[in-house]
């Protein structure tokens, strides 16, 4: 269709996220599912923030990057979870173009920012366990609240760009989108105009900046591996990987379900399976990563047990 015949026709005002409305008799139980899912990702996130803020064991460089990464999760979930309860709950799955782009951009924005975070984390641990000695010199506090913020200021870029092409594509023909939130890819499958450019665009974008984080993740995982594998000792060796273990595992799963989402071919048999895997990158990720670094870091626990003794809790634990 040309761009002419586009104007000929009247532009959508709202999409409709598809999401689970074809299981109609599940709507309840998935609205419940998800609110346990959405109240504990906020509890729990939220909670790794209030420790590393308030224990001073945990105010160090790689605790100060897990606050934001923490931070980061809540923002993220808030961003999707939300719109889908109340389309579970009311069975209005409309949302405005504008509402759409909004949730592409924020989303989008917080996905760039998770990339250059856990990039950041990866340094951090290639430097406390390839180089030692210079760690604290090397990882100072300012390097390290440069790493934080420039991963937000990074992450912000990408999807501006994208979004001010994708603004100016006019949409006048199907408004059903087969997912529970906006994204890049169905987005510009519903325009009329020609996406090529814009498709071009998003693929150059995807590179510039998420190529360089992740490069420089899995060159630090790299190092670090060499170097554990160089330890004599096999008491050496598991010490110096429990530090990098729960990061480690966060980086394969994130990058993991990401390729899959984005890589997957785009074919109407596969479409199930992208969905499945995209509810596992946008909702069960922020869920699971504050529950393997809690469960796996020492640190951690310790604050937490340490914050349940000043409020009573333990005791009160002991008692029951």
């Amino acid at each position: 269709m040309t761009d002419t015949d586009c104007r000929n026709q009247t532009a959508i005002m709202e999409f409709i996220l598809l999401g689970f409305g074809d299981l109609l008799d599940l709507q309840i139980f998935l609205f419940l599912v998800f609110l346990v899912i959405y109240i504990t990702t906020v509890a729990t996130n939220t909670l790794i923030v209030v420790l590393v803020m308030t224990d001073r064991h945990l105010h160090t460089p790689m605790y100060f990057l897990l606050g934001n990464l923490s931070c980061l999760e809540t923002c993220s979930i808030c961003i999707i979870l939300p719109r889908m309860l109340a389309s579970l709950l009311t069975g209005d799955r409309t949302i405005s173009v504008s509402g759409c782009f909004t949730q592409l951009y924020v989303y989008g924005f917080l996905v760039g920012t998770e990339c250059y975070l856990l990039a950041a984390m990866s340094y951090d641990r290639y430097l406390a366990i390839c180089k030692p000695l210079h760690y604290s010199t090397l990882m100072n506090p300012r390097l390290c609240l440069q790493l934080a913020v420039g991963s937000w200021l990074n992450g912000s870029l990408a999807p501006a760009i994208f979004l001010f092409f994708l603004s100016q594509l006019i949409f006048c023909g199907p408004n059903k989108i087969d997912l529970f939130y906006c994204d890049s890819i169905p987005l510009m499958e519903l325009s009329c105009s020609d996406t090529h450019l814009v498709i071009l665009l998003d693929f150059i974008l995807a590179c510039v900046f998420t190529l360089p984080p992740f490069l420089l993740t899995l060159t630090s995982y790299v190092c670090i591996i060499a170097t554990i594998l160089r330890i004599p000792s096999t008491t050496g060796k598991q010490k110096a990987f429990s530090t990098c273990s729960s990061h480690l595992i966060v980086v394969t799963v994130f990058y993991g379900t990401l390729m899959i989402v984005y890589l997957l071919p785009k074919s109407d048999t596969l479409r199930e399976l992208n969905k499945v895997v995209s509810l596992c990158y946008t909702v069960l990720i922020p869920l699971v990563n504050p529950l393997i670094y809690s469960l796996r870091n020492r640190e951690v626990k310790a604050a937490l047990n340490k914050a349940m003794r000043k409020c009573g809790f333990h005791k009160t634990m002991q008692r029951l």
